[in-house]
């Protein structure tokens, strides 16, 4: 049995602002990871961003450089994780290829985020949107990833890169592709809209009161907060009452997660305590947290030239991992190559 060593990678696209579920989610977790002496890779995955609509190229490039900023920002270090931009990696796409003639058509059918996107009208969705799985599994694999962070709807994804190293490893005899493992935990995986707790926060909700965005000031995210929609019931006295109450429940996991702390310890705290008293508690919290990655954001886009310095020095770094597992990937399928 091959030995694979330990390695994370995730990414996020670069479409509208990086909003707090994204952070609670995802980027958190990230720099915990990397905090951890994992070895990490993380990706701006802009070759996915033009998979569902057209995007503007000045707007994909601010959004690019937006997002490297977020994730700096929020404690992400160049210096011990990998940081780029996806499409400076060309080994990317050609594992992409690799894997669009080893997936099935079956499973791509099931893929529900095709569905969700593509709406009404997958006739007119691009390929690039119906295929995105199977480049989502080329850009873990490309570095033998062992682990990815996820969200519970991107599980799916991490279950078709499996499906794709097992028949990969079967058709042609071989231990080469990991078998990724998803990492989903925290008391807010799955941060919830602030205007409506049965939806997720989204970066693409047309209502901006919906979510906390990473760019937003002090007094918006405070204001935010103190407008999110609640019931009018008190907090309940333990976590069981908050199972048919989801705007209560959005806001203790919000609080919990940018707590560092457990719904239950929460719940001890405030349990019985009005919204009027616990939300300005969350804003305080919030604001405490969120704010001075505002801050930094702002200060890191006033020098785009060097946030591309960084994107490109990582797309090396990430480059010269992923080129030799592409290059032995090419052997195996049976390429000519000049040596």
């Amino acid at each position: 049995m091959t030995s694979f060593t330990p390695r994370v990678f995730s990414g996020i696209q670069p479409t509208n602002h990086l909003q707090l579920g994204n952070y609670l989610g995802a980027v958190k977790r990230f720099v915990q990871m990397q905090d951890e002496g994992m070895e990490t890779i993380y990706c701006i995955v802009d070759l996915h961003a033009i998979t569902a609509s057209f995007q503007e190229p000045a707007k994909l490039r601010h959004a690019t450089r937006e997002l490297a900023a977020a994730y700096i920002a929020s404690g992400l270090d160049p210096a011990k994780s990998i940081l780029f931009n996806q499409s400076q990696v060309p080994q990317h796409t050609e594992l992409g290829w690799i894997f669009n003639c080893v997936a099935r058509m079956g499973w791509m059918n099931r893929m529900t985020q095709f569905k969700d996107k593509a709406g009404k009208n997958a006739e007119k969705a691009s390929l690039g949107l119906y295929a995105y799985p199977s480049l989502m599994a080329a850009d873990i694999l490309a570095y033998h990833a062992t682990h990815v962070p996820v969200g519970e709807d991107q599980k799916q994804h991490v279950e078709l890169t499996r499906d794709i190293a097992a028949k990969f490893n079967h058709d042609y005899g071989v231990e080469f592709f990991p078998e990724t493992q998803p990492i989903i935990e925290g008391a807010a995986t799955r941060v919830m809209s602030l205007r409506d707790g049965t939806k997720k926060m989204s970066k693409s909700d047309p209502s901006d009161a919906s979510r906390i965005n990473l760019t937003d000031d002090a007094d918006t995210i405070a204001k935010k907060i103190r407008k999110a929609k609640t019931d009018p019931e008190p907090l309940p006295e333990t976590t069981d009452g908050l199972a048919d109450r989801p705007e209560a429940r959005n806001l203790v996991n919000i609080y919990a997660a940018l707590a560092g702390t457990t719904r239950d310890a929460v719940i001890a705290e405030y349990g019985g305590a009005q919204f009027g008293t616990f939300k300005p508690a969350l804003a305080e919290l919030a604001v405490e947290k969120l704010a001075p990655i505002s801050t930094e954001m702002s200060r890191l886009m006033d020098d785009p030239a060097e946030i591309d310095r960084i994107l490109g020095e990582g797309a090396e770094r990430a480059a010269n991992v992923a080129e030799p597992i592409i290059a032995k990937t090419y052997d195996i399928v049976g390429f000519v190559r000049s040596r």
